[in-house]
């Protein structure tokens, strides 16, 4: 009896990629991903211009993605897949999980999002989920999500305030968020002004009450 070829493609374990700069990140969730009969992890990467070239040669399934990469992000490379490999859904684990990040993507039809802080059992699961085209959304997120407004600021600028909470200095700023001092700079400017505040302290404590980092 010839084998039905549609039952063959539903039992082909889901091939996943993943992207994240922190090396040892990386590794573990690959691991912990391969660990699942049902997952297969057919490659690594640890920037945009690299993902897309994996994306490109693997054409996965499922694409998980860090928020953060050292020549863009996580949403950039989204869309990026989007063009070299269309059957592929995103899913995105990022330590910046906020409200804006997550509107940006679901805007943009990326299908999952999720903090770093998840489990192995969960995560597997958000994959199986996004690879059959249902969304996995972090539920503390979606419920600040809603009762969040829109937030003025750039990703970049929610980020550098971010950077600014504990009330380090431009420097530390700037080599936290992988920016030249003087961008730091910039950045706090621009969001001080669209918050309306008299200083970063301010600013920070502002965007934190309405969710926006």
């Amino acid at each position: 009896m010839t084998p039905d070829p549609a039952d063959a493609a539903a039992s082909a374990p889901l091939r996943v990629i993943l992207v994240d700069d922190e090396n040892l990140i990386r590794s573990a969730l690959a691991t912990m991903l391969s660990l699942e009969d049902d997952l297969d992890v057919r490659g690594e990467a640890a920037t945009v211009t690299d993902g897309v070239r994996l994306a490109r040669s693997a054409q996965p399934d499922v694409a998980v993605l860090d928020l953060q990469l050292p020549d863009g992000d996580g949403l950039e490379l989204a869309a990026r897949i989007a063009e070299v490999s269309p059957a592929t859904r995103c899913l995105l684990v990022t330590s910046h999980s906020r409200p804006g990040y997550l509107k940006r993507a679901l805007a943009q039809g990326v299908l999952g999002f999720l903090p770093k802080t998840t489990s192995a059992d969960q995560l597997a699961r958000a994959v199986r989920s996004v690879a059959s085209g249902r969304r996995a959304i972090d539920p503390e997120l979606a419920a600040e999500t809603i009762s969040s407004g829109d937030s003025p600021l750039t990703p970049r600028e929610s980020d550098v305030l971010e950077y600014a909470a504990d009330g380090a200095a431009i420097e530390q700023i700037a080599r936290r968020a992988h920016l030249a001092e003087g961008t730091v700079r910039n950045y706090l400017s621009s969001a001080q002004a669209k918050l309306q505040a008299a200083n970063r302290h301010e600013a920070v404590a502002l965007a934190r009450r309405q969710g926006w980092i």
